[in-house]
């Protein structure tokens, strides 16, 4: 694996079978980012009640609810799998009904369409602006923490997972093991401080209403198309030079990371259960980019220096509690560099890793 902290963590577990060595198309993608693991299937077999997904036109929201949909089907259960969104781009509401999941357009800041929706015992929470959010901080923090309040208490009868994000917590050491679910969050910037604020407004309802939650912190996915290992790669390809200031990352496959999302509805709580959702490494930068560099035969660019600390995580919980990742960093990278030597899609929506502002 690439370079930073190379402690061990645990072992590489098998689940429906092996990781193919290359990702022929995007149909293909689709297929292995929604694979249920077999902890999903178990999760979802011992919840009963619909699922709806709220906010599931995100980069992450279609690949997870198409994997509930798996995993019901593979429990034996026909219980509905809802997305809900604006769906104002064309097509994802008819591709994830081709897939089984039922849909509903909604503005969810409406209130009367919030209310209007169906009661459902599971909602997984992907609502949220981040990018963008520089400019219209007024927005973003009717999205982050207005609309988790609404939330809170329209579907107080329902468990609750909700994605939240490692920027909360505060820049530690390059080294360090990463902040862990206890530590005191330190949010840098308007976007970060608001999605604190969604957490803060989930723990409310969830400790008055004794409403079951949980609050689950990405850093970072990663899906071929979009994430910090497809920025580097691309940029490699292209000859674009790699800012080194924020000189270390965690990353996990956007499969692994949905799977441990909806295995989390079992464990909601009140108060909630909290879990950072990352990879078992910290991966360097600089490392990650050379090893590119060898796959696609360029050399890498590089500017700046590296600061002495980055957002760092400490998945080791959620590792402990639902089994490795199926894909290693390594697995991404040489999916990555196949994919883009092919000229294979980009969402051209970069994650601005190296941002250390909190501005996006």
């Amino acid at each position: 694996m690439p370079g930073g902290d190379r402690r061990k963590g645990p072992e590489m577990r098998p689940s429906q079978g092996p990781l193919p060595d290359t990702i022929r198309d995007t149909n293909h993608l689709d297929e292995l980012l929604s694979e249920p693991t077999d902890g999903v299937v178990e999760a979802l077999r011992g919840l009963d009640g619909d699922l709806m997904v709220l906010g599931v036109g995100g980069k992450m929201g279609p690949s997870l609810a198409r994997m509930a949909r798996r995993a019901m089907d593979a429990a034996g259960s026909s219980r509905r799998v809802i997305g809900v969104s604006r769906f104002s781009s064309g097509g994802l509401d008819r591709q994830l009904r081709e897939w089984g999941v039922e849909t509903i357009a909604c503005d969810l800041l409406d209130d009367a369409a919030l209310e209007a929706l169906p009661d459902c015992p599971l909602i997984v929470y992907m609502a949220g602006m981040k990018f963008g959010s520089t400019g219209q901080e007024a927005l973003t923090w009717a999205m982050n923490c207005h609309l988790p309040a609404r939330v809170g208490t329209r579907f107080r009868g329902s468990r609750i997972a909700a994605f939240s994000t490692g920027n909360v917590y505060p820049f530690l050491p390059v080294g360090h093991r990463g902040a862990v679910e206890s530590d005191l969050p330190a949010p840098v910037g308007e976007y970060a401080m608001s999605c604190l604020g969604r957490e803060r407004m989930l723990e409310h309802f969830s400790r008055s209403l004794e409403a079951p939650v949980a609050i689950l912190r990405l850093n970072y996915a990663v899906a071929i198309r979009y994430g910090v290992l497809a920025d580097i790669a691309w940029s490699v390809w292209s000859g674009q030079s790699i800012s080194l200031e924020t000189a270390a990352v965690n990353v996990i496959w956007q499969a692994d990371a949905n799977a441990m999302a909806l295995q989390s509805l079992a464990r909601a709580g009140s108060p909630p259960f909290v879990l950072n959702i990352a990879g078992p490494e910290q991966l360097c930068v600089r490392s990650v980019a050379e090893r590119f560099g060898e796959m696609m035969g360029k050399a890498p660019r590089f500017r700046g220096e590296p600061a002495p600390t980055a957002l760092l995580s400490d998945g080791a919980k959620g590792l402990a509690l639902f089994g490795a990742p199926r894909a290693d960093a390594e697995q991404m990278m040489r999916w990555l560099a196949d994919w883009v030597m092919r000229g294979g899609e980009c969402l051209g929506k970069p994650t601005h890793f190296e941002a250390r502002d909190g501005r996006f």
